[in-house]
C-alpha cells in the first residue's frame, strides 16, 4: 500500500513509515514516487528541531536516546528517532536493534523510532537519510533525533542536515583527549559527558573539564553566541542533567532563530542536499551506462594490474562518457 500524504500530514505513523520505506527504494518507480511524494508534504512547510547525535559504541547513545526521548515527550513534544545501523561491508546485512533497545520510548504514541542500514554510506547516515528527515518534519514532529554511526572524522556529515550537533562521549583519560578528531570537534554544538555517575563521576568532571578547555584553544564560530561550543556532563542511566543538557539546545537553537543564523544553514544544507543528488545520480548514470559497462571494467583491471594509474583511468573514462 503506498503512503497517503494526507495521512503524513495528520501525524498517521504506519504512513510515515511506509514513506520512509519507498524513499530508501532503489527502484527507479520508486525513486519517482518518493520524490512526487516529498513535493507535495514540501507545501506544508513545517519545521522541526533537527539534532544529530554521534558517539563511539558502547558510550550509551540508544540510553540517552531513550531517556532524552521520554523526557522531550514529557514535556509534551512529538519525537522522531532515525537510528541508523551500521551494516556489513561483507554481507550488506544490518542488526536494525533500536527498537529493541529503546522499548518504552518504541510505545509512546508520540514517538516514532525507524531503524535504518547505512549501507556503507560514509558520514554514519544513509543514503536518503535528508529525506526521511523531511518525511518527519511533514508528519508535524516537534524534534527529529538522529542517532548515527560511529565512525569517526566522516561522521562530520550528518553535521550537514541537523540545527543541533551532539557529540556524545564517556569518561576518559586525558590522553584519550588525543583520540577525538579535531573535524569532529569543530562541528560539535555541545559534547555531552555520559556516565557521569558512581565510581565514573570524578573521571567525567575531569574529562568534561579537558574538553571545556580544548573548546576554549578553538576559533569562535559565527554560528555560536558566546559560551559555544560548550562540554557538560550527564548520567543517561540515572537520567541526571539531561533537562540542563535540553535547556542548552533550546537555549543555542532560539539564538540561531533569531539571528538568522537557522536560516542561512538550512538554505546551506539544501544546496549542499542538491549537489550530493546531482553527485550520485551522475555517478549511478556513468555506472548505468551500457556502453561504458565494457570499457569500465577493462579500466578496473588494468587499475587492478598496475598498468594505468587511478587518476587517468578516472579521466578517461569521464572523457568517454562526455562523448
Amino acid at each position: 500500500m503506498e503512503p497517503n500524504a494526507q495521512n503524513i500530514l495528520d501525524g498517521d505513523r504506519r504512513a510515515l513509515a511506509r514513506a520512509i520505506t519507498l524513499v530508501e527504494s532503489t527502484r527507479s518507480d520508486h525513486r519517482e514516487k518518493a520524490r512526487s511524494l516529498l513535493q507535495t508534504l514540501s507545501q506544508a512547510n513545517r519545521q522541526a528541531m533537527r539534532i544529530g547525535l554521534s558517539g563511539t559504541p558502547g558510550v550509551g547513545k540508544s540510553t540517552f536516546t531513550e531517556v532524552f526521548g521520554m523526557m522531550l515527550i514529557d514535556l509534551g513534544l512529538k519525537v522522531a528517532v532515525l537510528a541508523v545501523d551500521p551494516s556489513s561491508t561483507i554481507s550488506g546485512g544490518s542488526i536494525l536493534g533500536d527498537k529493541t533497545r529503546m522499548e518504552r520510548l518504541s510505545r509512546q504514541k508520540n514517538a516514532f523510532i525507524r531503524p535504518s542500514p547505512s549501507q556503507t554510506a560514509l558520514g554514519g547516515v544513509t543514503r536518503r537519510t535528508r529525506e526521511s528527515i523531511a518525511l518527519c518534519e511533514a508528519a508535524n514532529f516537534d524534534v527529529v533525533l538522529v542517532e548515527t554511526v560511529g565512525v569517526g572524522q566522516s561522521e562530520t556529515m550528518v553535521a550537514d542536515m541537523t540545527d543541533i550537533f551532539l557529540l556524545l562521549l564517556a569518561p576518559a583519560g586525558g590522553d584519550e583527549l588525543q583520540g577525538v578528531k579535531r573535524g569532529i570537534m569543530e562541528i560539535a554544538d555541545i559534547i555531552l559527558v555520559n556516565k557521569a555517575d558512581g565510581d565514573l563521576k570524578a573521571r567525567a568532571a575531569r574529562t568534561c573539564a579537558d574538553y571545556s578547555g580544548a573548546l576554549q584553544l578553538m576559533r569562535k564560530r559565527p554560528q555560536d553566541p558566546d559560551g559555544f561550543p560548550k562540554a557538560m556532563m550527564i548520567s543517561s542511566a540515572e537520567n541526571k542533567n539531561l533537562d540542563t543538557a535540553w535547556a542548552e539546545i533550546t537555549t543555542l537553537f532560539e539564538w540561531r532563530k533569531k539571528t538568522g543564523v537557522f536560516a542561512d544553514l538550512r538554505k546551506k544544507q539544501a544546496l549542499i542536499w542538491f549537489q550530493t543528488e546531482i553527485e550520485n545520480g551522475l555517478l549511478a548514470r556513468l555506472k548505468d551506462n551500457p556502453e561504458l559497462a565494457t570499457v569500465w571494467k577493462s579500466f578496473e583491471t588494468s587499475v587492478l594490474s598496475g598498468k594505468i594509474p587511478p587518476d587517468i583511468a578516472a579521466q578517461q573514462v569521464l572523457a568517454l562518457f562526455q562523448k
